[in-house]
C-alpha cells in the first residue's frame, strides 16, 4: 500500500499559495496600500464626525472644513475600494489561469502511470471546483491580511496619541478578533473542510460513472438503487455543509460578542480615566468612535475563517498534485538530441527485465527481442503481462530491474518525443474526443492534410463507413465517441496509427471488435506497410496470428 501524505498545516497551504504570487508582487503591493487607506478613509469618518460634534455642539465652532474633510474621505473610500477590489481579482483571476496550466502540466507528466485508476471524479473535481475556489483566497485573503495588520497598526498609533492604556485595550481586541478567533475556528473546522472536498470529488464520480452506465442501468433495473445511492450522497454532503455553516454561524455570533464587549470596554475604560484626570472628554468619544470603526479589518479577517477551511483544503489538493512525483520522468529533447533524434530503428530489446505493478509481479527476468521488418505475434491469456511490455516499451512505466532497449539504446535515455516519434501505439480501448472524425484521427499527426486522413482512414477500413455519415469527415463522434461502435472506435484508433507513420507499430489486441471481414482488410493493410514497418501484434485471436513472421506464447510473465 502507499503510504498517504501527511496533511500540511493551513499556514503552510497558505505560504506555498502565496508563493505562486510572486510575479504579480507590485500589484498585490498596490492592492495593500489601496484597501489599507480605503479602511482609514472609512474609519476616520466616524471619528471626524465625533469630531464635529464635539467642536460644532460642545465647542459652538465652524465646522465646515470637517464636513468638506468627510466628504473627501466618503468619496475615497469608494475609489479605493473599487480599485483594490481590482487589483486583487486581476491577481486572482490571473493566477488561476496560471495555475490550470501548471495542473494541466503537472497532470500530462504523471500520466499514465499515476493516473491508471485514479479517481476521475475527483480530478475533475480539482481541475474545476477546487482552483475556482483559490479566487477566494488570492482575492479576498491575502491582502486582506496584510490590510488588517496595517490599518490596525496605524489605529494603535492614533490611539495611543490619546492613551497607552487605551491602545494596549485595542491591541488585544485586534489579536482576540483578527487572529485568535480566526486559528480557533481553523482548528476545528480543518479536517471538516478537507472531508467536505473529497466527499464531494467522490460525488463527481459517482455522477460521472453513473452517467456513463446509463443504458446498464437501464437494462438491468438498477435505476431506483442508482438514484436513491445520488440522494444518500448529497444528503450526506447537505449534512456536512450544514455542520461547516454551524460552525460559521457560531464563530460570527462569538466574534460580534468580543466586539461588542471590546467597545463597550473602550467606552468604560476611557470613562475612568476621564474621571481619574488622565484623559480628556474629547478623548473618550475620540477613542470610543475609533474603536467601534476600525474593527472592519479584522471582522474581515475573522470572517476568512469561515470559507478558509475550504479554500485550504482545495489548496491542499491542487498543491499534491502539483508536488506528485512522476512515476516517468520524461527526457527532454535537449539531453543527447543528435544522438537520439538521428538515429534509425534497428529493432527493441528487453533484456532481463522484471516489473510488478506495486507487489503484484508481472514479468520476471524477462527477455524478447524484435528484428526490424518483422512482424511479430505475443498469443496469451488475459494478465499474462501482453499489454505490461507494450506499455514499458511505451515508457508509460519503468522497469524494476533490467533494461528495454529501442534501437540499441536504454528508453530511459532517449529523448521521450523521439521515442514517441518511433513507436504507434493502439490500445484495446481508443479514447475518441468530442470532435469531428477528422479531428480525431489527425491526433496520429497534428496538421496532417485531409488526403492523408483519408488514406489511413482506408487503411484501417473505416473510410467507406464514414463517407455513409451525413457530414462525412466532419461528423462529430459525441462525448467518448459513443455515438459509434466499439469497432468503429477501434478502426479510427488503428487509423490514427497509420497516420502516425512510425516506423515500430505497436497493436494491443487491434482486432478484438472486428468481425473477420473487417479484421482481414486491416491484417492485409498490415502486410503491405511491412516494408518499413516493424510490428510487434498482441491478441488472444489465432486468427491474427496467422499474419506474424514469429509467435510467442506469453504465461504468467514468461515468455516461449
Amino acid at each position: 500500500m502507499k503510504k498517504e501524505r501527511k496533511r500540511r498545516s493551513g499556514m503552510k497551504i497558505m505560504l506555498d499559495l502565496i508563493g505562486l504570487v510572486k510575479p504579480l508582487l507590485h500589484i498585490m503591493t498596490a492592492a495593500v496600500l489601496l484597501g489599507t487607506l480605503g479602511y482609514l478613509c472609512a474609519i476616520f469618518l466616524t471619528i471626524l464626525a465625533g469630531k464635529a460634534v464635539l467642536e460644532g455642539v460642545y465647542a459652538g465652532q465652524n465646522v465646515r472644513h470637517i464636513f468638506i474633510l468627510m466628504a473627501v474621505a466618503a468619496i475615497l473610500r469608494g475609489l479605493l475600494h473599487y480599485a483594490e477590489q481590482y487589483c486583487n481579482h486581476f491577481i486572482a483571476f490571473k493566477l488561476l489561469a496560471i495555475i490550470r496550466h501548471k495542473v494541466f502540466a503537472a497532470l500530462r507528466k504523471l500520466c499514465p502511470a499515476k493516473l491508471e485508476g485514479r479517481d476521475r471524479g475527483n480530478l475533475i473535481s480539482i481541475i474545476t471546483t477546487d482552483i475556482e475556489l483559490l479566487e477566494v483566497f488570492y482575492a479576498h485573503t491575502i491582502s486582506p491580511i496584510v490590510i488588517a495588520v496595517l490599518t490596525s497598526l496605524v489605529m494603535l498609533l492614533f490611539i495611543g496619541r490619546q492613551s497607552l492604556i487605551a491602545a494596549g485595550l485595542a491591541f488585544i481586541a485586534y489579536v482576540i478578533v483578527g487572529g485568535l478567533i480566526p486559528f480557533w475556528n481553523g482548528r476545528r473546522g480543518g479536517e471538516k473542510g478537507m472531508e467536505f472536498r473529497s466527499e464531494f470529488g467522490k460525488l463527481n464520480s459517482f455522477v460521472l460513472d453513473s452517467l456513463r452506465g446509463l443504458d446498464e442501468t437501464i437494462q438491468y433495473g438498477q435505476g431506483k438503487n442508482q438514484k436513491e445511492e445520488i440522494t444518500r450522497r448529497s444528503l450526506k454532503l447537505a449534512q456536512m455543509q450544514g455542520k461547516l455553516s454551524k460552525m460559521e454561524g457560531t464563530q460570527r455570533s462569538f466574534t460580534n460578542l468580543v466586539i461588542l464587549l471590546f467597545s463597550f470596554g473602550m467606552f468604560f475604560l476611557t470613562l475612568f480615566l476621564y474621571n481619574a484626570g488622565s484623559m480628556k472628554f474629547d478623548g473618550v468619544l475620540i477613542c470610543t468612535l475609533a474603536m467601534m470603526g476600525s474593527f472592519g479589518p479584522v471582522v474581515a479577517l475573522s470572517s476568512l475563517s469561515n470559507n478558509l477551511n475550504q479554500t485550504l483544503a482545495s489548496g491542499e489538493r491542487v498543491l499534491s498534485i502539483l508536488e506528485e512525483n512522476p512515476e516517468v520522468e520524461e527526457v527532454p529533447d535537449e539531453k543527447d538530441r543528435q544522438a537520439g533524434l538521428k538515429v534509425p530503428f534497428t529493432g527493441a530489446k528487453a533484456e532481463h527485465v522484471d516489473f510488478a505493478y506495486e507487489d503484484e509481479w508481472i514479468l520476471k527476468d524477462y527477455n524478447f527481442s524484435v528484428k526490424p521488418g518483422e512482424i511479430i505475434g505475443i498469443h496469451g491469456a488475459s494478465g499474462s503481462g501482453k499489454s505490461t511490455l507494450l506499455k514499458l516499451l511505451m515508457r508509460f512505466w519503468d522497469v524494476k530491474k533490467g533494461e528495454i532497449k529501442i534501437s540499441g539504446r536504454d528508453v530511459r535515455k532517449i529523448p521521450t518525443t523521439y521515442l514517441r516519434d518511433t513507436e504507434s501505439y493502439v490500445t484495446q480501448e481508443t479514447h475518441l474526443f468530442h470532435d469531428s472524425i477528422a479531428n480525431n484521427i489527425e491526433i496520429g499527426k497534428p496538421g496532417a492534410s485531409r488526403k492523408e486522413i483519408i488514406e489511413a482512414a482506408k487503411k484501417a477500413s473505416i473510410h467507406e463507413f464514414i463517407m455513409t455519415l451525413p457530414k462525412g469527415y466532419d461528423t462529430e463522434v459525441g462525448e467518448l465517441g459513443d455515438t459509434l461502435s466499439g469497432g468503429e472506435r477501434q478502426r479510427i484508433g488503428i487509423a490514427r496509427a497509420f497516420l502516425h507513420n512510425a516506423p515500430f507499430l505497436l497493436l494491443d489486441e487491434p482486432t478484438s471488435n472486428l468481425d473477420s471481414l473487417n479484421e482481414g482488410v486491416i491484417l492485409k493493410s498490415l502486410e503491405e506497410a511491412r516494408k518499413n514497418k516493424t510490428v510487434l501484434l498482441v491478441s488472444h485471436r489465432k486468427s491474427t496470428m496467422n499474419l506474424a513472421d514469429r509467435v510467442f506464447e506469453m504465461d504468467n510473465g514468461r515468455i516461449s
